[in-house]
């Protein structure tokens, strides 16, 4: 059996002593090789490059590491995701431990494989969450207050800039663009899984209904104010309630669904900035991919 580790070395959580402590773990099942990124997009030509040659394909990296890999990894091997991210949704999602360390040692003895869908956005590949609008704008702020040796700002960093992103707004989002048979939107959000990401170490429930073996699902406000903001605050923290609100545009399980934008407009994949677009494709690949437990 081969086994093969793509780390990436730049994620906020990797280090070397902890890198060799993962490698460790990992190699208590057998001989694990070690590859390394070196540059954006590398790791998915890592995984592009095992072909069908690799049987089980670890990643100890970030969600933007992830992303990489299953965009580049052929049909067949098994993927276990090890948390090196500020972040890290994947492998939390999949209930996976927050150490890196633990988790090597779990799934490395992991006897249980299961199959999950994966979402596509205009083609690419994505492993929980595509955002199109504010939740996207925001990532593209945080990104630009710089990254430290690859390392992108803490939570707090987003805060701020969503306090300053609405503020310039006036504490209003308005409808910008059109989810095709369905209606107006402010701004929308994709995913594949619930939580669709975490502030710290608390959950964030945008789409409480989708689930890892089903289809996507889609969340958007048709406009938001000051009071829909603080409501919409408590509902992804504490208890989701609005997805059953007629504000609200909520879609499950679905296929395939285009959403058109007044403008170009960001989009985010996996908490990754891919740039401007004025229309997207999101599509369900279901039953895509083999991840270790």
């Amino acid at each position: 059996m081969r086994r093969v580790l793509i780390v990436n070395p730049n994620a906020s959580g990797v280090t070397e002593s902890v890198t060799a402590a993962v490698a460790a773990e990992l190699s208590a099942g057998g001989p694990v090789e070690q590859l390394r990124t070196e540059h954006p997009l590398h790791a998915k030509e890592l995984a592009a490059g095992l072909g069908t040659s690799a049987d089980v394909v670890y990643v100890f990296s970030g969600d933007g590491g992830y992303n990489e890999v299953v965009n580049g990894i052929a049909p067949g091997p098994a993927v276990g995701f090890i948390p090196g991210g500020a972040t890290s949704v994947l492998p939390r999602a999949l209930g996976l431990p927050r150490n890196p360390v633990v988790c090597a040692r779990r799934i490395a003895r992991a006897e249980h494989r299961r199959r999950i869908s994966l979402g596509r956005v205009n083609g690419r590949r994505f492993t929980f969450c595509a955002g199109l609008g504010l939740d996207a704008e925001l990532v593209r702020a945080t990104d630009q207050l710089g990254r430290a040796n690859g390392r992108r700002a803490h939570d707090v960093a987003f805060v701020r800039e969503l306090r300053r992103i609405l503020s310039e707004r006036h504490w209003r989002v308005e409808p910008s663009m059109t989810v095709r048979d369905h209606g107006r939107a402010a701004f929308v959000v994709a995913t594949n899984c619930d939580p669709y990401t975490y502030a710290s170490r608390f959950p964030l429930r945008a789409t409480p209904e989708a689930r890892f073996d089903l289809g996507i699902d889609l969340v958007g406000p048709r406009q938001l104010g000051r009071g829909g903001l603080a409501k919409l605050g408590w509902s992804l923290a504490v208890h989701p309630t609005h997805q059953r609100s007629p504000g609200y545009l909520y879609l499950h399980d679905l296929d395939r669904v285009v959403v058109d934008c007044d403008r170009p407009t960001p989009l985010q994949v996996d908490g990754e900035d891919i740039g401007d677009v004025t229309e997207v494709v999101l599509e369900s690949e279901r039953d895509a991919l083999t991840v270790l437990v």
